[in-house]
């Protein structure tokens, strides 16, 4: 009896150690996978809305000196940009 328990330490101990440590392994490589696909996610809505703000930032500057100039009538002026593209 003495000697399974020994052959269990010497073998069976390391050996189960060695599947637990494959295991946490590669739990570890799933989950650097999975932060690197959530940090290129965060990176595209990060320039998505950067580009939102940029165009809103656009329309603003727009509205700004359509307001700011007295020599333009206000009501033209807006339908006309309603029909301009978009940069």
């Amino acid at each position: 009896m003495e000697a399974i328990v020994i052959l269990f330490i010497v073998v069976g101990l390391p050996v189960t150690l060695g599947i637990g440590y494959a295991a946490y392994e590669r739990h570890l490589k799933f989950k650097e996978r999975q932060l690197k696909a959530i940090t290129h996610e965060t990176a595209e809505k990060a320039a998505q809305y950067a580009a939102q703000t940029e165009r809103l930032e656009a329309r603003v500057r727009v509205l700004e000196r359509i307001v700011t100039d007295k020599g333009i009538d206000v009501a033209d002026e807006i339908e006309k940009l309603r029909d301009a593209p978009l940069n």
